[in-house]
């Protein structure tokens, strides 16, 4: 592939991710809530003409303006072919020849939101869907989730994403909702969903879980900005958002020292902290303080003050492992996920050593969704190594090999296997 096929690339998967679904949510405030779908072709139309063009007339200088112009020219066809859309016509061409719009830092006016995206992603989280049917729907439609990539989210099966998908998008269609920011209590009871879409949107950033790149700052940078764009809105600003605002702040302030410069994996105990962004550091203190009014706790909450704890820490040895232990021991019993006992368990073994941590992670009651999870059997590796049975080690590292996707952790896993089977190699050897 030469370089400039690459950054073509680069380009079109960016604005897919990034840009894609503020089309969507330009065009679907014109079509309709109910035209969905028609919207979501009609941008993926336009993307799938910029990979056929630009790599033999190159990248146009604006590559979004590029994008809104072949979703206009789009839009209109279908606006000329169906007489449902005629009076549609003229607001199409006045909105669609303003690209900026789309790119811009937006604001909001009166009392609803100006920014489109985080418009639709309230409509997503409609209360007539069921709570994960909301999520996976924003997350698909505005964030470029694939169903592989929300599967793994939920860990469940693409064919039960799929389905998901389909019966939401069938439910819009026939309740025929309508393109608005609701008022008082029912925009209340969404706003916890929005919250969980900006956070997955978020880790989806901060650890891929597929493509070549382990980590993907514009989608952090994105959840960021719309969590921003809900704090200051009255609703939206409430201790939960600031604690989830926190909590991105303070993630996304460590990712220059994640990965080496070739690439490769870094754990917490090997990244260069100098590299932490201080300014970031200190915009998630700000909201972590914020996130501290009235009475209310939150998942958020907790795993903020547990990412505060280890920006607070001038190196590995010096975490507040004890502190960290408690915050977990708080959050597996407000929000007791796989994952998060698997988290716990490595503090544990931090605290008390690795038979302790073993014994947490075998005391995991739903462990078969973690069983195809990589990075479950990377932790019993990781613990057996520490308990100096390299042996049984090497087979848990291979199963982590196996499953991981991304070249960076796939990497990564090769060098802790080798490592382990020197290590069983010289216990075995002749004194």
């Amino acid at each position: 592939m030469s370089a400039e096929t690459f950054d073509v690339s680069q380009t079109l998967d960016h604005l897919f991710r990034h840009e894609s679904g503020k089309m969507v949510a330009i065009l679907t405030r014109i079509f309709g809530i109910e035209h969905l779908t028609l919207v979501e072709d009609v941008v993926q139309e336009a993307l799938a003409r910029a990979v056929q063009t630009w790599p033999f007339y190159g990248v146009p200088n604006n590559p979004s303006a590029w994008i809104l112009r072949a979703s206009r020219n789009l839009a209109l066809d279908v606006v000329r072919r169906q007489k449902v859309f005629r009076d549609k016509e003229a607001e199409i061409v006045r909105l669609m020849d303003q690209p900026e719009r789309a790119t811009n830092e937006v604001s909001f006016a009166g009392d609803e939101f100006a920014d489109d995206t985080l418009k639709l992603m309230f409509v997503c989280c409609h209360p007539s869907l069921a709570a994960e049917a909301q999520i996976s729907l924003a997350l698909n439609t505005l964030c470029g989730f694939s169903v592989a990539e929300i599967g793994r989210a939920f860990l469940t099966s693409e064919a039960a994403i799929a389905k998901r998908l389909t019966r939401a998008k069938q439910k819009i269609r026939e309740a025929r909702l309508r393109f608005e920011i609701p008022e008082g209590q029912e925009l209340l009871q969404r706003v916890d969903a929005v919250l969980q879409s900006i956070y997955l949107l978020f880790n989806e950033g901060y650890k891929a879980s597929s493509g070549d790149a382990l980590v993907r700052a514009d989608l952090c940078h994105e959840a960021i900005r719309l969590g921003g764009l809900l704090s200051k809105h009255p609703a939206g600003d409430t201790p939960r958002t600031h604690a989830l605002l926190a909590l991105m702040l303070l993630n996304a302030a460590r990712l220059p020292a994640r990965v080496h410069d070739d690439g490769t994996l870094l754990r917490l105990q090997e990244q260069d902290r100098s590299l932490w962004d201080q300014g970031m550091i200190a915009r998630g203190m700000y909201h972590f303080t914020r996130s501290a009014s009235g009475h209310a706790l939150s998942e958020f909450h907790l795993q903020a003050g547990i990412v505060a704890c280890h920006c607070a820490s001038k190196d590995y040895d010096a975490t507040d492992w004890p502190r960290i232990l408690g915050l977990y021991d708080e959050l597996v019993a407000m929000a007791p996920s796989p994952v998060i006992f698997l988290n716990r368990a490595i503090v544990v073994a931090n605290v008390h050593g690795p038979d302790a941590g073993l014994a947490a992670v075998a005391a995991i009651k739903a462990v078969e969704p973690l069983q195809a999870y990589h990075l479950y059997h990377a932790v019993l590796g990781e613990l057996e190594l520490r308990r100096q049975r390299a042996a049984i080690a090497v087979g848990h590292f291979e199963q982590a090999h196996a499953l991981a996707t991304i070249p960076s952790e796939r990497e990564f896993l090769e060098k802790r296997l080798a490592e382990c089977r020197r290590n069983a190699e010289s216990r075995h050897a002749p004194a």
